[in-house]
């Protein structure tokens, strides 16, 4: 069933677990999450890109991704990711996504301030939720570009401030995660304190992006006859979230999880395996289920981690 996102939310954050936000641009991702969602009998987040709705088309994602939720049999948000043109953000809040972000964490604090207050108006006439972004993080994921000095940690007191003013309905936060596969080059450390802060004083669901964990059995997989393919280089020296620090952040107060780098991963696992051992195959359904299968390995993993 199709859901807010606040809907979803709300009893997270009552409760102290985090709803698992996926980011989808095809059939196959759709039908991934979705499976996943109802295997495990819990409610999901499909979410789409600026980028996957140009790839896409707005029209041909929305009608897929909502004809999926409305039949569902889980509660299913339609949440549109890291919004930053305010044009194509309210054209998805009156075509029928169900939450909407609006991404002006890069921007001046007043400006993202003028901004998120203009995006939560437009939504509260059509019964949509509302995420904002307060802190940058670094990293490279579809039309997201932040240099590693670009990027800096919410402030907690300022975040109180952004929440109170514009009345959104989930912020998410800047603690030390990146977008993309390459997060770290060493140690993973996230501000687990400034989670916990931001949460006592603002008593709002807390989003963390780039939480993707870069699954190494994966990418060892994305390695075999590498040499014989030429593709030894793919993902070399990724690193993500591990699962510890994501149960930690749930545990200080994060609420949703976005997850877009291991989906991809999972996917195109799934496809290269499927070609490499069925070389007479030439039916692209067969490779591309192949990858979907996997990508609904990974979303019940993560599920399973978010709300143990």
């Amino acid at each position: 069933m199709l859901v807010t996102l606040k809907t979803l939310l709300t009893d997270a954050n009552r409760r102290g677990y985090a709803v698992g936000a996926f980011n989808v641009t095809n059939l196959e991702s759709v039908q991934a999450v979705i499976a996943a969602a109802e295997n495990l009998k819990r409610p999901v987040i499909i979410q789409t890109t600026e980028k996957a709705i140009s790839y896409a088309g707005l029209h041909t994602i929305r009608s897929l991704c909502m004809t999926a939720a409305m039949n569902a049999k889980v509660p299913v948000a339609f949440h549109m990711d890291h919004g930053k043109d305010l044009t194509l953000v309210k054209q998805c809040i009156d075509s029928g996504w169900t939450s909407v972000m609006f991404d002006g964490s890069a921007l001046p604090y007043k400006e993202n301030l003028a901004k998120t207050k203009r995006v939560v108006a437009w939504a509260r006439k059509r019964g949509v939720s509302v995420e904002a972004e307060l802190g940058a993080l670094k990293g490279k994921e579809d039309f997201v570009d932040i240099k590693e000095q670009e990027a800096f940690f919410t402030d907690p007191k300022q975040a109180v401030d952004f929440v109170t003013q514009t009345g959104i309905d989930a912020l998410a936060i800047s603690v030390g995660t990146a977008h993309g596969p390459f997060k770290f080059s060493g140690d993973v450390h996230l501000d687990y304190k400034r989670i916990g802060t931001i949460k006592k004083l603002t008593k709002k669901p807390l989003v963390l992006h780039g939480a993707s964990g870069v699954p190494q059995e994966i990418v060892d997989e994305l390695h075999n006859h590498c040499d014989d393919l030429g593709d030894c280089a793919r993902l070399s020296g990724s690193k993500g979230v591990p699962d510890s620090a994501i149960k930690k952040a749930i545990k200080n107060g994060i609420n949703k999880i976005n997850i877009d780098s291991d989906l991809r991963i999972a996917c195109l696992d799934g496809i290269r395996t499927s070609l490499l051992e069925k070389k007479e195959e030439y039916d692209p359904r067969v490779f591309l289920a192949a990858g979907r299968d996997k990508m609904t390995e990974v979303v019940m993993q993560k599920i399973k981690l978010f709300r143990n």
